[in-house]
């Protein structure tokens, strides 16, 4: 058996209305004063805020044992830490500190729920403090609906796991590897019964980083666990511990939404063209993909989406990461080539086997907005 993930908690069955209950009212109780200098939290469910805008949480569910935590100005440590639960289940908890909406507590002032579409940006960092004499793993939740929920469960949760240590693993299964954000993963997906769950598991610890939540986010879209016209509710950073815990510590959070390169309708004309120049060869060929920016913007990260036509699959690219293999794929820019000046063009290109008929993708979005195909 698989272990579930911190998601699948009893308020979400049969006990699902009480619990929850249980939950609002604690935080309730608990995040309507921001917390000062080494607060603690010790009821299951409490919250407070840190930096004026952020929410940390005891959430405490899957023990009865006592959990305590202590809130810095800038997070949070894991003080107190009682019981255990078996490494083929779930965690006992997830401390942690959040932007957006949780079971109807929102952070002050956030700009969550906010349409995936809408989103150019989502600039994060997280660090965290580890030890050895414990299970859990360290954990970076996104967390996508259909509709703007601030209650509830969301339909996909995205987990980035940062560290983990003792015999635990994602839901789900192994499904390959990817480069997401300049580092490799590997990846699970699964459900737990009540939502999709992708995880991205990093091979070594990660102490601190400074990322994109974005980047995560389209591997969803691209995967078909999400969609441009879902909203990203809230991000997340904490620990999920099986057995100990005392001595984590989240040291440093910070999240922002950037909406202001936002594209227009799906009636508004095309700022872009793409030339998609192919070499073909009896169960193989290569693609050479031109992207010119005809806008008078500079397009910055930049992201091309299509879809690759059935029995077709790529094997390696170059100029530009291309995921998944197959299907419905997202073409991104590295570091040092992720802007289209206005006028300017690049290229990137891959090699890929096909069983069947060779036929080219039937169109192109970069950046969320159609292109013209030269």
């Amino acid at each position: 058996m698989r272990p579930s993930r911190h998601h699948v908690r009893p308020r979400h069955g049969l006990l699902g209305a009480l619990f929850a209950a249980l939950a609002v009212l604690a935080s309730l109780m608990t995040a309507a004063a921001p917390a000062q200098a080494d607060t603690a939290l010790c009821e299951p469910f409490g919250t407070t805020t840190v930096q004026g805008r952020y929410v940390v949480q005891n959430n405490r569910w899957g023990t009865s044992a006592t959990q305590c935590i202590t809130v810095t100005g800038s997070g949070f440590r894991i003080d107190r830490a009682e019981g255990s639960a078996p490494t083929d289940g779930a965690p006992k908890s997830y401390p942690s500190v959040f932007d957006g909406c949780h079971y109807t507590v929102c952070a002050p002032g956030t700009e969550l729920p906010a349409r995936v579409g809408d989103i150019t940006a989502a600039p994060t960092s997280v660090s965290f403090g580890y030890v050895d004499d414990a299970v859990y793993d360290a954990a970076y939740d996104i967390w996508l609906d259909p509709a703007p929920r601030t209650d509830g469960v969301n339909r996909t949760e995205i987990m980035v796991w940062f560290n983990r240590v003792g015999p635990i693993q994602p839901v789900g299964s192994p499904v390959g590897t990817a480069t997401v954000a300049g580092r490799a993963w590997e990846v699970w997906s699964g459900g737990n019964g009540s939502n999709d769950v992708l995880s991205f598991v990093s091979p070594s610890a990660i102490g601190s980083w400074n990322f994109d939540v974005m980047d995560f986010v389209r591997q969803a879209v691209a995967r078909g666990l999400a969609g441009d016209d879902w909203y990203l509710t809230s991000v997340q950073a904490g620990f999920e511990p099986w057995q100990k815990g005392e001595g984590l510590s989240l040291t440093s959070f910070s999240a922002g939404i950037d909406t202001s390169g936002a594209p227009g309708g799906p009636g508004d004309p095309a700022a872009c063209e793409v030339a998609y120049a192919t070499n073909v060869w009896p169960g193989g060929f290569t693609a050479d993909v031109t992207v010119t920016n005809t806008g008078s913007a500079p397009v910055d990260a930049w992201r091309l989406a299509f879809t690759l036509p059935s029995g077709q699959r790529i094997a390696h690219a170059w100029n530009a990461g291309v995921s998944p293999a197959s299907g419905a794929v997202t073409a991104t820019g590295p570091a040092h080539n992720a802007r289209i000046a206005p006028g300017a063009a690049l290229t990137f290109g891959f090699q890929g086997t096909y069983t069947g008929s060779f036929t080219t993708p039937a169109g192109f979005r970069l950046n969320d907005a159609a292109c013209a195909t030269a």
